[in-house]
């Protein structure tokens, strides 16, 4: 039943998180987000404490899960609960994931439209949070500028605020009106996989598909028109991109160094440690498609899977755990407060989130939410491969039909090797 003809070897990083983490019976938890480990840490310390059943968090490097994960289930000790990010990371795993259907956390889902099924109608995943992402803006900056996020309608209007900031960066005392857009393992994920999706969601949307073997690159000289504006526009030369980090582009925003900061809703708890709720906002990612209609991209890649090669009692034990994260006032505080979510279940609390209450804003006023369609995005390999054309081109070293080639031909490529 162990199919893992596809493991690679764990990164340095990845396998420095794993062998500092004691393995117990009872839960072990591989987490996804590395924004979240400290509330993740402090809720599993609270559940032992309030139960007596031992609960690991293992979170596993940004970039790294996928090969952390495949690291992870070979060992005897492996994660009873884990994540897989849609029905293509599905198929890696689904012989390892337990029927969820009649579960007390399935019961309590708003929707069965957040459950993840395999094709013989086995609930093998569950979503439990559901985020939004777009472009942050300083509004304390933004007004300093002359502007407010009412002058931000469309992608025009967006270039010729930012192209305006960036021409009075001095007077204006920042470094550049976007945070620097990079390339580095733990910030490329915004580029390859977040904004490649306005692509993919805009041919979906023209073509009425929810899926395909071969992507047609359609809108992809909008995609060009962004990446160029987040570089050009930016705090420091495209040329410096490939080493910039998730950490780098956060503190520029932090610092007052950016206007403007490409990430989601899941920022919200570093970022209001700094900013009262006034002084920041989320605006979509405006694509030049059909702006008037947009709103922030809201979906989830992040589906629960309880492993069913563990013992029975730790099956038990996990699906207990989840369950008490999603009902209880400790585990539904932690994730509506601690790590800013929302979840779509039926015991919810309120988050406090700005971001989330700005999404829920666009949505009442008409707003679209646009998708989260990179979930069909055919593997890691091809988001590396747009990764890679991307840092290319921002550095010089080469051209946006790279970028094309390694979008379109790469995304039928890959679906032809995973068939």
């Amino acid at each position: 039943m162990k199919k893992l003809a596809k493991c690679i070897a764990l990164t340095a990083a990845a396998a420095t998180v794993i062998s500092s983490a004691a393995m117990a019976e009872g839960v072990y938890y591989l987490n996804f987000k590395p924004e979240a480990n400290d509330a993740w840490q402090a809720l599993a310390a609270a559940y032992t404490e309030e139960t007596g059943v031992p609960v690991t968090v293992v979170t596993a490097a940004s970039g790294e899960y996928e090969t952390t994960l495949q690291a992870e289930m070979a060992k005897s000790d492996a994660p009873t609960l884990f994540q897989v990010n849609g029905p293509v990371g599905l198929k890696n795993w689904v012989d390892y994931c337990y029927d969820l259907s009649g579960s007390a956390i399935e019961e309590k889902l708003t929707s069965d439209a957040f459950e993840l099924k395999t094709e013989d109608g086995a609930v093998a995943g569950i979503a439990y949070v559901i985020e939004s992402y777009g472009i942050i803006a300083n509004k304390t900056l933004l007004e300093k500028a002359g502007y407010t996020v009412d002058d931000i309608q469309s992608f025009d209007d967006l270039k010729a605020v930012a192209d305006d900031i960036q021409a009075r960066k001095d007077e204006l005392g920042v470094k550049g009106a976007f945070a620097s857009t990079g390339m580095d393992g733990s910030s490329d994920w915004r580029f390859k996989t977040h904004l490649a999706n306005l692509p993919i969601y805009y041919e979906y949307q023209a073509d009425g598909i929810s899926d395909t073997d071969a992507i047609k690159g359609d809108y992809l000289d909008n995609y060009k028109a962004v990446f160029d504006l987040y570089i050009t526009d930016s705090t420091c030369d495209p040329s410096e991109l490939a080493a910039k980090t998730g950490d780098d582009a956060r503190n520029e925003f932090l610092n007052g160094e950016a206007v403007f900061y490409q990430n989601g809703s899941w920022e919200y708890s570093s970022l209001s440690e700094q900013f009262g709720d006034d002084e920041i906002a989320m605006i979509p990612i405006y694509f030049g498609v059909d702006d008037a209609a947009e709103g922030l991209c809201t979906g989830t890649e992040n589906f629960w899977c309880v492993n069913a090669e563990a013992s029975d009692e730790d099956i038990e034990a996990t699906l207990a755990f989840i369950d008490w994260v999603v009902s209880s006032e400790t585990g539904t505080k932690a994730m509506a407060e601690d790590m800013g979510f929302v979840i779509p279940f039926t015991t919810a609390q309120e988050s406090p989130n700005v971001f989330v209450k700005q999404d829920a804003e666009y949505t009442a006023n008409g707003k679209t939410p646009v998708s989260w369609n990179f979930t069909t995005m055919p593997s890691e390999e091809w988001k590396n491969g747009v990764g890679s054309a991307l840092t290319a081109y921002a550095a010089g070293q080469g051209d946006w039909d790279a970028v094309v080639t390694a979008f379109v031909d790469g995304w039928a490529e890959e679906v032809a090797l995973n068939q």
